[in-house]
């Protein structure tokens, strides 16, 4: 199997950062998630990380154009030269297309994205439980429903784009974590 530019797309509980570092770990190549972007700018203290800093000490969210260039920073290092896999990015169409045009000035692509299917109610009881044990407020029935009905509707789209392309491989994400990593490895080397 050889390394590649991943997208993960999966409903909010769905696993995608667990089954992310898994996957890095047998691909040998940088999980990469939206929020851990955004720490390493802020850090770093670049320009686009003092801009991202000024935003969120403002509690406003981050706008496209300074994920993008997060992104960008990010995507340029050398360990992502040979595949990557992006966890929690592109959210939106438009950040996927923004996404596509930056991979493609820096000589990089999205060779294909795994979608971890699951069931609304089978997440809304897994987030429940993890809320309990975790202590988790913010994983309340509410929060999550509306966290569902947002990915719903704007990241869910993000399927048929890349479908459109034949990249899409679904796994099925409601089994164990060994079950979906395995299904994951078997969808790639299907790919």
């Amino acid at each position: 199997m050889s390394s590649r530019g991943i997208v993960l797309l999966g409903a909010p509980g769905a696993g995608k950062g667990t089954q992310a570092v898994l996957l890095a770990e047998k691909l040998g190549v940088p999980h990469i998630s939206t929020g851990d972007m955004l720490r390493a700018a802020v850090a770093a203290q670049s320009p686009v990380g003092l801009k991202a800093k000024a935003v969120m000490d403002a509690g406003q969210l981050v706008s496209d154009e300074i994920v993008i260039g997060i992104a960008e920073e990010r995507l340029k290092a050398d360990d992502a030269a040979d595949g990557f896999i992006l966890d929690g990015f592109p959210r939106t169409l438009g950040q996927a297309e923004a996404l596509d045009r930056l991979l493609e000035r820096i000589g990089l692509r999205i060779d294909c994205c795994l979608a971890i299917t699951v069931d609304t109610e089978g997440i809304v009881k897994r987030l429940l439980k993890r809320a309990e044990i975790e202590g988790r407020a913010d994983d309340n029935e509410a929060t999550i429903r509306e966290r569902m009905r947002v990915y719903a509707v704007e990241t869910e789209p993000l399927l048929g784009y890349y479908a459109a392309r034949s990249l899409v491989r679904e796994v099925p994400g409601m089994d164990s974590v060994p079950e979906v990593s395995d299904a994951m490895v078997a969808a790639l080397e299907a790919a």
